[in-house]
């Protein structure tokens, strides 16, 4: 991300009188530390400009009331159309590696290229992530509350456990058991099994009946080695409703030209303006996003 970049974002008198250079410290670390009379939609917007506060102690304590957002408050935040790019990118970064709050930020409109580049990062590395965290060889002490928190520990580490025994349980597979788990299985098995070589195993992750539309546009964003995956979305009626996948196909220079060019005229004018510029897609599609504003501008 380019922090050199100046983002113009919309806050309401309530919440600036938080934020603004001559606010007493004390109202800022109360507004950090969640005791501000705030809607939640505001509360990541003060979070924000607090952690570039000059006191390191109110933005490292901004960052951490971002980083201690509920799942609930961010799934109602990320979903808000009305929500700055820059600041679901920022929500992205801290909490990208959750899925369901990765799914709603991908969902929404607003989320920016790099903004979903992360996600799809986040994704490849969950995927690729085979590290597990163990428990204690000594025992337990036997008080309660001991117990208790071993038990939490024991759990999480059994989690680990599971997530790194279906990795080694890909590398040990054959190509049938493959293609039989990319067809059925969860979400982990889809995100591991679309990057295998084989092309027939990462083909068949793309017919699994579960997977969503948020999966869907972050294998959109992934460097895969198969082009076919790119052509059965670009196919799929249903998925290329979502405006968000086909935006995302048009940028992918590995999609079905003749695909892309029809979703290109669906783009905003907007879009079609950053296409016609970028260095990151064919020359056909850049000039022929130049065409479709000029078309725009004349009907105007």
């Amino acid at each position: 991300m380019n922090s050199s970049r100046k983002a113009t974002i919309k806050i309401s008198r309530d919440a600036a009188r938080y934020v603004q250079p001559d606010t007493p410290r004390l109202e800022k670390l109360k507004a950090v530390h969640g005791e501000a009379e705030l809607i939640s939609a505001e509360v990541p917007v003060v979070l924000y400009f607090l952690s570039r506060d000059p006191d390191p102690e109110i933005r490292n304590a901004a960052v951490s009331g971002l980083q201690g957002l509920s799942e609930q408050i961010l799934v109602e935040i990320c979903a808000d159309v009305s929500i700055h790019p820059r600041i679901l990118q920022l929500l992205a970064r801290l909490h990208g590696k959750n899925p369901i709050v990765a799914e709603i930020i991908s969902l929404n409109p607003v989320a920016d290229e790099e903004t979903l580049c992360l996600l799809a990062d986040y994704c490849l590395q969950s995927s690729n992530d085979t590290d597990t965290s163990t428990g204690p060889d000594e025992e337990s002490p036997e008080d309660d509350e001991s117990e208790e928190n071993s038990g939490e520990e024991l759990d999480a580490a059994a989690g680990d456990e599971v997530f790194k025994s279906t990795y080694q349980l890909a590398m040990e597979m054959g190509v049938s058991e493959k293609i039989k788990m990319a067809l059925t299985g969860d979400k982990e098995w889809r995100m591991l099994l679309v990057k295998d070589k084989n092309k027939l195993v990462s083909g068949s992750v793309i017919k699994n009946p579960r997977i969503t539309d948020g999966e869907v546009l972050i294998i959109t964003k992934c460097q895969l080695n198969n082009d076919d995956i790119l052509r059965e979305i670009c196919n799929n009626k249903e998925w290329t409703k979502n405006y968000q996948i086909r935006k995302s196909l048009v940028e992918n220079s590995k999609a079905p030209i003749h695909h892309t060019l029809r979703f290109l005229s669906g783009l905003t004018s907007k879009d079609l303006g950053l296409l016609a510029k970028s260095k990151n897609v064919s020359s056909i599609i850049a000039t022929q996003a130049r065409r479709l504003l000029m078309n725009k501008a004349k009907e105007k």
